[in-house]
């Protein structure tokens, strides 16, 4: 499994991008949590309007959005949706994101099985979650751990890079991913995920 964490400054940027996948018919909202009802009762307003009352609560947090992509093995894509959401549900506890809304996105747009996770990192007292570092030090030990707790392939210990072809952040809104060759995708993404992680996660 691979993580990538972005911070943004729009909520809605990032929920309208999941959200008009759901209507291209290239992913689906699986879960959720931390809302009052069940993701299949809730309406897109619903989703969203969670979000943006707890990022109303301290306008001094420009970058309060949290756009997290769990990447895994081309291998793995008989991995149930149930089974998808208790993985979300173990990595945003283990990140420190366990009181926190966030939807569940599954999308298909891509060679290999992958979720996004849509939240914000604003507490409902007003508090800003403090995210330096997390890709290094809470992701990295919430991957290695989860993989072992659900079975999943181990992203770390591969011979080369290309054992994985998981698709960078950058390249989620690309509409031409048949042109790159899945040796290309993986040697980039690999490269982006990293600078990804060390660098713009970083950003409070």
């Amino acid at each position: 499994m691979v993580a990538v964490i972005k911070t943004g400054s729009s909520l809605r940027n990032i929920f309208n991008y999941n959200e008009n996948k759901v209507k291209q018919g290239a992913a689906e909202c699986i879960g959720e949590g931390n809302y009052p009802l069940e993701v299949d009762k809730l309406s897109a307003a619903m989703r969203l309007n969670r979000l943006l009352k707890l990022a109303a609560l301290n306008d001094n947090v420009k970058r309060n959005s949290v756009h997290i992509s769990l990447n895994f093995d081309p291998s793995e894509t008989a991995l149930p949706n149930a089974k998808l959401v208790k993985i979300a549900h173990a990595y945003m506890q283990k990140i420190g994101f366990a009181d926190q809304p966030y939807l569940i996105y599954r999308h298909h747009d891509a060679g290999h099985p992958h979720i996004h996770l849509v939240s914000i990192k604003i507490r409902k007292d007003g508090s800003r979650i403090d995210m330096h570092n997390i890709g290094r030090n809470q992701s990295e030990a919430a991957r290695k751990e989860i993989e072992k707790m659900f079975g999943l392939v181990q992203a770390q210990g591969r011979k080369n890079s290309n054992d994985l072809e998981i698709i960078p952040i950058g390249a989620w809104q690309r509409s031409d991913m048949e042109k790159f060759s899945p040796k290309k995708q993986s040697r980039q993404c690999l490269t982006e995920c990293l600078n990804t992680i060390n660098i713009q996660v970083l950003q409070n």
